[in-house]
């Protein structure tokens, strides 16, 4: 993740890249050990982008966009739902009958989201920020991804200040669990 270009497009091209993993995971069969590996993947990468999208977007949304608190707030409980689910995702098997479950929910919650996203909070964002809050939004959120945990931390703040003093500590953490165990390595 981190593609250049205004925040809109950079967390567009994210949810791209999230459908696609989506995509080969329900290309496998149920139990491929495969499954596992990509819903971590998936996991990452959404990680990363809820956690750069809680620390500049929303700020943005609640200062900019008319009723911008109340979207904010929804989006941040989408965010929460998600990384329930993806933290009880962590701990299944591929071949686990509740992996299918979590997994489908997973999918369920992200597509909803992205499409909301999409569809309402980016059109409105567009018009009411300008070309140049927008690139560096975009900017912000490229940075922020680099040091951002890649595993769900369902406790940890999600609002300004806290989050941004939290995440790059937490994320350098995580990477190093990833780095050790392989985790979200491709094969």
């Amino acid at each position: 993740m981190g593609h250049g270009g205004d925040v809109i497009n950079e967390l567009t091209t994210d949810h791209r890249e999230v459908e696609e993993i989506f995509a080969q995971i329900e290309a496998l069969p149920a139990g491929d050990k495969r499954r596992k590996n990509l819903a971590d993947q998936a996991t990452i990468e959404l990680v990363r982008h809820s956690v750069a999208e809680e620390m500049y977007l929303y700020p943005a949304v609640r200062r900019w966009v008319p009723d911008g608190d109340t979207i904010a707030d929804r989006e941040i409980q989408d965010h929460a739902e998600a990384e329930r689910t993806m933290k009880d995702l962590e701990g299944c098997r591929p071949d686990e009958a509740r992996f299918d479950e979590l997994m489908g929910r997973l999918m369920r919650e992200i597509r909803e989201h992205v499409t909301d996203e999409e569809q309402n909070l980016f059109p409105q964002l567009r018009q009411a920020a300008t070309p140049e809050d927008l690139e560096q939004l975009g900017e912000k959120v490229r940075t922020a991804k680099k040091t951002a945990p890649t595993r769900p931390h369902p406790t940890a703040p999600d609002t300004p200040p806290a989050n941004k003093l939290l995440a790059p500590g937490a994320g350098m953490v995580d990477r190093i669990r990833d780095a050790l165990s392989g985790r979200g390595k491709t094969d």
